[in-house]
């Protein structure tokens, strides 16, 4: 599975061909909107029930009343082609197959979430980004090359992965000493 992406330099649109954005990062315990002239985003509630169905009419709630052309979709999981390549481990049903540009009507782009926050902090160079949350979220950029990546569940100790030691249920259940020692030695390997 090759996803690279070569970034290219950012340049400012004509007004004309500018488009209002609405950036959408699912994840297994939150799902983020950030509409465009909001300076927080909207959060919404996910987890093991919100299937994709769900999640187009929590988005389409909370954004009522905001103008936007396109769509761009962090999706919590490996995508091939712009479309998910299974169904996320912390969410419900349904993603791969799922037509989001119908569902939301417009020109939808997904992308790896843990990719899409890393190119967000890029800025140049090589840079290993490891997003700590529900789980663990992953992608490599190396001179402008995006590699998404799936580090989460690859063995770890005693049989887990790495997400069974640093992800938020692990935070829970082993405290934060344990878990920030975890981190740490996760980071380092």
């Amino acid at each position: 599975m090759n996803a690279n992406v070569k970034l290219r330099k950012s340049r400012q649109l004509p007004p004309e061909t500018a488009r209002n954005v609405s950036v959408i990062d699912v994840g297994g315990t939150h799902i983020r909107v950030y509409p465009i002239g909001r300076r927080q985003p909207i959060t919404i509630d996910s987890g093991p029930a919100m299937t994709p169905k769900k999640m187009i009419q929590a988005v389409r709630s909370a954004v009522d009343g905001c103008r936007y052309d396109v769509v761009s979709l962090g999706y919590p999981g490996p995508v091939v082609h712009g479309k998910p390549l299974h169904n996320p481990v912390n969410l419900g049903p349904g993603w791969v197959g799922f037509d989001f540009q119908k569902a939301f009507c417009r020109p939808t782009q997904i992308i790896n979430d843990a990719a899409m926050q890393a190119l967000g902090s890029y800025r140049g160079g090589g840079m290993l980004f490891l997003g700590l949350g529900t789980g663990l979220g992953s992608a490599l950029i190396v001179d402008g090359v995006l590699e998404p990546m799936e580090l989460a569940h690859l063995p770890y100790k005693n049989g887990k992965t790495f997400e069974a030691y640093i992800g938020d249920s692990a935070l829970k259940r082993r405290g934060q000493k344990k878990w920030t020692k975890s981190v740490f030695d996760v980071v380092e390997n």
